[in-house]
């Protein structure tokens, strides 16, 4: 039997469950609580290498989220967005989020580090050390001004997206809308094509998942760096907004890019609900739609492991080893899988961040 190669991961929402529960992180983290889809001890046994820990910030709602859910498991639907937040009551939350990265370091010496670097990255991969990269999903922590963008750089930030769904002071992004198309309305504003440049400036990877089709073609306009989407499929599979096109996905092949397969159901079953009651079979699909538009140099996994509904047969962080079997079965070599599990990944950041 083929052992499991270690995974790097695009996207997760891990902090989200931190931050919702502070008095409870040790726990959590460490020990592992059993609930969610990550923590260290499950991340060491499903063979999670690292990845992305996403800084995002939830919005302030009395919507019944349970009817949202189930409006998702019975398309079509089409959910509202949530208001815009300014960065004076996202700021304290992002900072929150971040010192929580910082501590997950420092409360597990030796078995996490935050990478900053593709030399911090190999020297984790090669010691067995899990990295986490610093993520903002949604740019709503940085004012118009852009000077918080230099704060959180300085902290270790690498990797932003400039929009969740939600719109903010630099674009917009895709509603929650099954079927759909991208193009859900206007581009960056004037202060979001700074951001990209400021962003590239730095060195900051920029992320086009949850961003609209008006929005991805401006940062592709202005950005001088590979475009990558962190967690999102192919819109040919699963017409969802939050898929992209096979346009999109050519723009990304010649930019040499990458694209993150998302583990979320409503963008991975070509009936559009959520119910994880499915097979492994339709992210095979999506692998191969992906890797024929994009490349087999291209193409990785980018889960949203606790921020997301993900297949029953996955379950957890443990399951990327469930993951890889198939993706064996389904015929993928030796040489694709280490690509897809986390050289390309490696290959992108080189590319956006230098050696």
């Amino acid at each position: 039997m083929t052992a499991p190669l270690p995974v790097i991961d695009g996207h997760n929402d891990f902090l989200l469950r931190l931050l919702h529960a502070p008095d409870d992180r040790v726990s959590i983290w460490l020990q592992g609580d059993g609930k969610g889809h990550l923590d260290l001890p499950r991340m060491k046994a499903g063979h999670f290498a690292g990845g992305f820990f996403a800084i995002y910030i939830s919005s302030p709602s009395t919507e019944d989220l349970d009817a949202h859910d189930a409006l998702m498991d019975n398309p079509p639907y089409d959910l509202p967005l949530p208001d815009l937040i300014p960065a004076e009551k996202a700021q304290p939350v992002a900072l929150a989020m971040a010192g929580h990265l910082l501590w997950m370091e420092r409360a597990a010496p030796g078995s996490f580090k935050i990478a900053r670097s593709v030399a911090d990255i190999r020297d984790c991969m090669a010691k067995g050390t899990i990295f986490g990269i610093m993520h903002m999903e949604g740019a709503e922590p940085i004012g118009e001004d852009l000077d918080a963008l230099y704060l959180y750089h300085q902290m270790g930030l690498r990797s932003l997206g400039p929009v969740w769904s939600r719109p903010t002071v630099f674009g917009h992004g895709v509603p929650f809308r099954f079927p759909g198309h991208p193009d859900t309305g206007p581009g960056l504003t004037e202060a979001g094509k700074d951001l990209i440049r400021l962003c590239n400036e730095l060195r900051i990877m920029v992320d086009l998942s949850h961003i609209n089709e008006k929005g991805f073609d401006d940062v592709a306009r202005i950005s001088n760096a590979p475009l990558v989407a962190t967690h999102s499929n192919a819109h040919a599979v699963t017409q969802t907004t939050r898929n992209l096109t096979d346009r999109q996905l050519a723009v990304i092949r010649d930019s040499g890019g990458m694209v993150g397969l998302n583990f979320a159901t409503v963008f991975l079953r070509d009936d559009g609900r959520q119910s994880p009651d499915m097979t492994l079979d339709p992210m095979l699909r999506h692998l191969d739609h992906l890797i024929h538009h994009v490349g087999e140099d291209h193409v990785g996994l980018g889960s949203d492991f606790d921020g997301a509904t993900v297949p029953k047969d996955i379950g957890d962080v443990t399951g990327l080893v469930r993951l890889q079997d198939a993706m064996r079965a389904h015929g993928y070599d030796d040489r694709l899988m280490r690509r897809l599990c986390h050289e390309n990944w490696i290959g992108v950041l080189e590319r956006t961040w230098g050696g």
